[in-house]
């Protein structure tokens, strides 16, 4: 049986990820923060589709939290893990310099240094035993110069596609997912107001996971679900970085949930 972990799991994409692993047979491990909800996401995933699910609450903004998610990666006397899902994240309302140097910093510790050390200890395993798949979650952003978060996704974009070149013929499988706006709790944890941006834009997010693992089962690095997506990152790749953050700072400025 195959045991699926995946942190940020009780909502948005990481509660897509829980559904369609499940559907597919998945045993999980679903990481967050809240005992409650991960309780109420076990039951009804156990109900709904007959998989053995297991708990761990931790706050993956603290070296206890990672640590802790770790050592369930690596404990030997239970089901090795065969997918990693590094989902968990979040965003900050407000620009460089106008953010708390502690709450960037926390961020960074979530986008990067969980992912850095919860991918290695899964990894391992995986080497090892000849198989195994990552899936990182970054975002367009990633290739747009916009602040600490772009930033930290970037790193996750280019963490995963290195991490898939040194490991390449190992058995193990890595993809650096990067959605556009997907209607998540996301925005409103971050102050921010998605409803102050065109129905167009909003992607779904089992729509985004059926994707992302397609282009897995297809051995994609990079996955960008969506074709207007697609077509944003190629502008994006192809834009002076000056003339692209006139143009995104126009736009954050229309959807700017300060106004």
């Amino acid at each position: 049986m195959t045991t699926s972990l995946i942190t940020g799991a009780t909502a948005g994409i990481g509660a897509a990820f829980a559904r369609r692993l499940a559907a597919d047979g998945h045993d999980l491990v679903l990481v967050a923060r809240d005992a409650v909800r991960l309780g109420e996401s076990a039951a009804e995933l156990r109900e709904q589709h007959g998989v053995a699910v297991e708990v761990l609450q931790a706050d993956l903004a603290s070296d206890g939290g990672i640590t802790a998610v770790e050592n369930r990666l690596r404990e030997s006397g239970l089901p090795p893990v065969d997918v990693l899902v590094n989902n968990a994240g979040f965003g900050h309302r407000g620009r460089y310099l106008e953010v708390p140097l502690s709450d960037e910093l926390r961020m960074l510790t979530v986008h990067c240094e969980a992912v850095l050390r919860l991918t290695s200890a899964a990894a391992q395993g995986m080497r090892e035993r000849g198989r195994g798949s990552v899936v990182n979650v970054a975002s367009v952003a990633a290739f747009m110069p916009r602040g600490t978060y772009a930033a930290s996704k970037a790193w996750v974009v280019r963490f995963t596609q290195g991490a898939a070149l040194d490991l390449r013929g190992s058995g193990v499988r890595f993809l650096a997912l990067c959605p556009g706006f997907v209607r998540t709790e996301f925005h409103q944890r971050a102050g921010m107001q998605p409803d102050r941006l065109p129905a167009w834009a909003w992607l779904d997010a089992d729509k985004v996971v059926a994707a992302g693992l397609r282009d897995l089962a297809r051995g994609r690095v990079v996955s960008v679900p969506d074709a207007r997506y697609k077509v944003a990152v190629g502008l994006a790749r192809h834009l002076p970085p000056g003339l692209f953050g006139a143009v995104s700072t126009g736009a954050g400025r229309k959807y700017d949930p300060k106004t």
